[in-house]
């Protein structure tokens, strides 16, 4: 994948999970929220890796969104910057505009951008493409802004308390002190 097509699903993971600009000149992120989003998530890594099933269709996808960026813009007569590809050259209100429109049940393509933007968020909800453990030691902004518990001093995680605040039922009369089943 080129740097431009690399841009343009930067800029699409970006739209479905914003986050703040990795550098100052950064075009693909375009700064919409505070923090890290997909793209700092690690949304192209997930994207990319031949398990998800994406990696093959990415360059088509790519293309694609340009040329439907093209005709958003020029349907509303909007300027496009040629430094860059004409998704990313879209404000960020009319990238989510178009996306809204391409996942729009009623596209006909809607399958393919829902599939696009279900694995941004992936990478952001869930970290899919790490173990959990690497993904707490690299501070991971999804799980870390969606609370995920990190695990004990012991690498286990478990509840020192009941997680939902209480008990919910009594343990299994069978059930050992390490908390397997008899």
């Amino acid at each position: 994948m080129d740097a431009a097509l690399t841009l343009t699903i930067e800029a699409f993971a970006d739209t479905i999970i914003p986050g703040e600009k990795r550098f100052p000149g950064d075009r693909a992120v375009a700064g919409a929220a505070e923090g890290g989003g997909a793209v700092a998530a690690g949304a192209l890594v997930l994207l990319r890796d031949p398990a998800g099933g994406l990696a093959p269709a990415l360059d088509s996808l790519a293309v694609s969104l340009n040329d439907h960026a093209t005709r958003y813009a020029g349907g509303r007569a909007l300027p496009l910057d040629d430094d860059v590809p004409a998704f990313v050259a879209l404000p960020f209100a009319d990238r989510t505009a178009l996306v809204e429109e391409l996942t729009a049940w009623e596209h006909p393509e809607h399958e393919m951008w829902v599939g696009l933007a279900l694995f941004s968020n992936m990478a952001f909800d869930s970290a899919a493409h790490l173990h959990t453990a690497e993904a707490f030691a690299a501070g991971h902004p999804g799980l870390l802004t969606l609370g995920y518990a990190p695990p004990g001093p012991d690498g286990v995680w478990q509840f020192p308390s009941f997680s939902y605040g209480r008990e919910l039922a009594l343990p299994h009369p069978g059930t050992t002190a390490t908390g397997s089943p008899s």
